[in-house]
């Protein structure tokens, strides 16, 4: 696909309208100022093809929803059988047996002390959940968040990153929430010893604050002081969970016990909005505890047929087709052919990350001839050079990617789990023909000025 075809194909001037008019016109611009404004005609597995009879590569994966890959079949079908059956899927009045057997599978992937299951529909809303739930069992009102950390965009999830772009302008937010550094330990303790703090609620993985993977003794080492000073340990494990990053918990690569366990995103194959906090029995009847709280906290569409349905034909694809070894497995190869390839450049930092959650990190260039642009464009916005290295990618190589939402100088690279050896190395040869321009070629930084002035006429 052709540059000139990708901007001759946006989507169509009257259903642009209607969404620029009626939902969110500032989105419309955005896009259409990067060039990524196309039209999807149809999305399977990694591959999404646009109207003007184009393929583009998905190695975002709707920043990891799709971990089965985009419409599974299996999926698919579950939701044809349960739309076909014509049950209860919004009762309300009644038991939903979808919802149990749900739970119950949850919770044997799981392990540990995590038996109880709250269904809702998105991260955001898992992480609301945890607050409540965390206050009411421990009685203290304390907040503990990792500076970086991104758990949401609803108030109770803002306040947990209030240190963040995300909270600008929304406040006031919710009181006696506080952040330490991640991977901190000795500011972790100092916290927590003060007992005021009812959850610290961490990231396995921080993956919008740039793929930082933390040391392989801290999440440990942090959950045994969290039950030194009776403060709860919460992962919010909406990327990392479901085989994204190898195992069905990104807390299985270091033997954790969590108390609680925020899961959603590809919950429900990326076709249902789904959510689920998964806690101890402890938790859950301390919140649940007579016949008077039995709805204390519910939600309208959280246990609704469709969503449990489709979660259910997720979990079993995940292990029937292997997906969380083949995640471990073709990371590593992804991680080491980037590492291979580009590695020996001056403005290439680092390539990390677990399983099919990675990040390459780049850094500002010490020689002059590379500085000087970079500087006057990062003045103009911080994120231009890494949205320039997106829009090459999608344009000029057919691959959806996109930087991390609190570190704009690390590359996305999350692609299905099923994405195949071939795809990965088309993708390893096009972040690195990119990264060769922006060393070598005038025409990477006179895009970024192409772009800036585009920018400025908006």
């Amino acid at each position: 696909m052709t540059q000139s075809t990708l901007v001759a194909a946006p989507g169509s001037l009257s259903a642009d309208a209607g969404y620029s008019e009626h939902v969110n016109p500032q989105w419309v611009k955005l896009l259409s100022l990067l060039e990524m404004n196309v039209r999807y005609e149809r999305c399977v597995g990694a591959e999404l093809f646009t109207s003007d009879g184009g393929r583009i590569l998905d190695f975002l994966s709707g920043y990891c929803v799709h971990n089965l890959g985009h419409n599974h079949p299996r999926v698919i079908a579950a939701l044809h059988e349960e739309l076909d059956r014509s049950g209860p899927a919004m009762l309300q009045s009644h038991v939903p047996e979808l919802a149990g057997e749900l739970a119950a599978e949850l919770c044997r992937l799981a392990g540990g002390r995590l038996q109880k299951v709250y269904f809702c529909s998105s991260g955001s809303e898992g992480v609301e959940t945890v607050i409540k739930f965390a206050r009411r069992y421990t009685k203290r009102a304390g907040l503990l968040y990792c500076a970086g950390a991104f758990h949401g965009l609803t108030c109770g999830a803002l306040s947990l990153m209030a240190d963040s772009t995300w909270a600008q302008g929304f406040a006031p937010l919710l009181p006696c929430a506080e952040s330490v550094p991640f991977a901190n330990l000795a500011e972790l303790e100092t916290k927590i010893a003060t007992k005021k703090f009812a959850a610290f609620i961490v990231e396995p993985i921080q993956s919008e604050a740039g793929v930082r993977v933390p040391p392989d003794d801290y999440l440990r080492a942090a959950q045994a002081l969290c039950k030194k000073y009776g403060t709860l340990f919460v992962l919010d494990e909406v990327q990392t969970g479901l085989c994204r990053t190898g195992p069905f918990l990104a807390a299985h690569h270091w033997g954790l016990d969590p108390d609680m366990v925020v899961l959603a995103k590809a919950l429900s194959g990326g076709l249902v909005p789904s959510g689920a906090v998964l806690m101890s029995d402890e938790i859950y009847d301390s919140i649940y505890s007579s016949l008077g709280r039995s709805i204390i906290h519910t939600s309208t569409y959280s246990e609704n047929g469709l969503a449990m349905r489709a979660g259910l034909a997720t979990l079993q694809t995940l292990q029937d087709e292997g997906l969380g070894k083949r995640s471990e497995a073709m990371g590593r190869l992804l991680r080491q052919s980037l590492a291979a390839a580009i590695s020996g450049y001056e403005m290439v930092a680092e390539v990390r990350g677990l399983g099919m959650l990675n990040g390459i990190e780049f850094r500002r260039p010490e020689s002059w001839q590379l500085r000087v642009p970079f500087e006057a464009f990062r003045k103009i916005h911080e994120g231009m050079f890494g949205q320039i290295i997106v829009g090459k990618l999608f344009r000029e190589h057919n691959f959806l990617t996109q930087m991390c939402g609190n570190n704009f100088m690390v590359l996305k690279a999350a692609p299905p789990l099923m994405v195949s050896e071939e795809q990965i190395a088309v993708f390893v040869g096009a972040v690195k023909t990119v990264v060769e321009e922006v060393h070598s070629s005038s025409s990477f930084w006179m895009d970024a000025l192409h772009l800036a002035r585009r920018a400025v006429k908006i």
